[in-house]
């Protein structure tokens, strides 16, 4: 069985989010599993700058895309590790940009265009290398209208013949939603132009598309799954998903344990594990010093994130200054909108001895605050999976988050009872209120201050497993039903 898995990021190659982590690793473990696979996206800048052993295949595709037939020259290379090829679609007019799909605050004026050139352009890709797919497995909008040209404009070609797509949806906020008259460059006839298919209020929706057409769904955590069938979490498709219910799976996503775990991670200064736990204090203390903040026994918690609405920082700001009376300390890393560069600048300013702020993004820095936090701050407003709070469990670091998606699939509350059972990981809360986050940090602040009790927590954490094996497992599953492979 051979799977394609058509993503707009790849991990390592460029990536913008948790969509790009589970594109790059998925095909590592469905290996394991027995599913031969490559994954395919466009050439970015970023990647013919950055791509180790990236050549050309010498494959030139026709693409149509409204009245005009364009080409691209398909790359490949591997994925770092592995023999799993990995395609790159060039078009440098669509990406030869330093932005993936925005440049500074705005999208890009000609998504529409660029990603129905992606789209069309891997089935094209596939038939000219001669992959024979079983299955497509798609990565949110920008890939979902392969679903629709499989059932609609290449369902009479012989090289998709038995081809199935699965669509999984890595954030429903998140649907590509474009003019009607970009309809025209789909090469789609109006007649799905309804509210049935792919029109969405007057315009034109690249995942409704993909939803309605797609043979299986799949969200990356059961919760999801179930919370985007509600207005609260539908993004105005919860009726098309609750009709599509029975297709739709919500399969947690998986850490790779090669790359975020202490025990093995060179990117700290001391390693440590659950049953040798004493280099989280070293990595604390280093992470003190390059933050600047003081050599300090208080609990201090780290936030790497985009810093949106979604993530609950509108929360976090009501909240802040009260916390900021308190013996702790904080470390954030991560970019967004601009007020909330206003907002932990403003703190850092004042709190300097208590507040480290770093607007960018920084993968060593990343791991630094994985390892050296004792707490991991997530009150996110919605969280599809969510991964730094997995990755916060490996290395001990206790999730503080809200019980919404795959954050209240993946920590258990360190109620009275979890913790006397030893089966509490993290502390949560289930309104999306201020007051509710502050006796959320304030529970674990006062366990905190039992360093027996927190040591347990901290032990039971670090022995979770979220590891690829048991996801990956679950996908090879789909795939083999979907295809009727066994």
């Amino acid at each position: 069985m051979f799977v394609l898995q058509a993503a707009p990021e790849v991990v390592p190659f460029a990536k913008t989010g948790g969509l790009a982590d589970v594109a790059g690793t998925l095909p590592k473990y469905l290996k394991k599993n027995g599913v031969e696979g490559a994954v395919i996206m466009p050439l970015y800048k970023k990647v013919k700058e950055t791509t180790a052993g990236l050549k050309s295949t010498g494959v030139t595709i026709s693409v149509p895309v409204g009245e005009h037939t364009l080409t691209g020259i398909l790359w490949e290379a591997t994925l770092p590790g592995t023999d799993i090829p990995a395609y790159f679609i060039q078009r440098d007019e669509f990406f030869h940009r330093d932005g993936l799909y925005v440049t500074g605050d705005k999208d890009y004026w000609d998504n529409a265009q660029r990603f129905i050139f992606y789209s069309r352009g891997v089935l094209e890709a596939a038939e000219a290398l001669g992959l024979k797919v079983d299955v497509f497995h798609c990565h949110d909008w920008q890939s979902s209208l392969i679903a629709v040209y499989l059932k609609t404009l290449y369902a009479g070609r012989n090289h998709f013949r038995g081809s199935k797509s699965l669509l999984t949806i890595h954030n429903l906020a998140y649907q590509g939603v474009f003019w009607h008259w970009d309809m025209k460059l789909t090469g789609f006839d109006w007649s799905l132009f309804h509210w049935k298919r792919l029109e969405f209020w007057g315009k034109l929706n690249f995942l409704k598309g993909g939803i309605v057409y797609a043979d299986a769904l799949t969200t990356v955590s059961p919760r999801y799954a179930r919370e985007i069938q509600t207005e609260e979490f539908g993004h105005g498709l919860h009726g098309v998903i609750r009709e599509r219910a029975s297709e739709l799976t919500g399969i947690i996503n998986g850490v790779d344990y090669a790359v975020w775990s202490p025990e093995v991670d060179p990117l700290i200064p001391s390693k440590f594990s659950a049953g040798k736990p004493a280099g989280k204090a070293k990595c604390k203390a280093a992470l003190q010093k390059r933050c600047r903040l003081p050599a300090s026994e208080a609990p201090l918690i780290g936030i790497i994130s985009r810093l949106a609405d979604q993530k609950g920082f509108d929360l976090f700001a009501k909240v802040a200054p009260e916390l900021l009376t308190k013996d702790v300390q904080i470390v954030v890393l991560g970019t967004g909108e601009e007020r909330y560069h206003r907002l932990f600048n403003d703190l850092a300013t004042k709190h300097p001895k208590k507040v480290s702020v770093h607007l960018t993004f920084d993968n060593t820095l990343a791991h630094e605050i994985e390892a050296g936090s004792d707490m991991f701050l997530m009150p996110s407003r919605f969280e599809p999976c969510g991964l730094n709070q997995l990755y916060s469990l490996k290395y001990g670091t206790i999730p503080v988050v809200r019980a919404t998606g795959g954050l209240a699939d993946s920590i258990v509350d360190a109620t009275p009872e979890a913790l006397e059972a030893g089966t509490a990981t993290g502390f949560s809360f289930t309104k999306y209120e201020p007051t509710e986050l502050w006796t959320c940090l304030q529970r674990a602040l006062a366990a905190w201050a039992d360093r027996k009790k927190w040591a347990g927590l901290v032990k039971t954490a670090m022995e979770q497993d979220f590891s690829w094996e048991r996801s990956a497992a679950e996908y090879a599953e789909l795939y083999r039903k979907l295809s009727g492979h066994r």
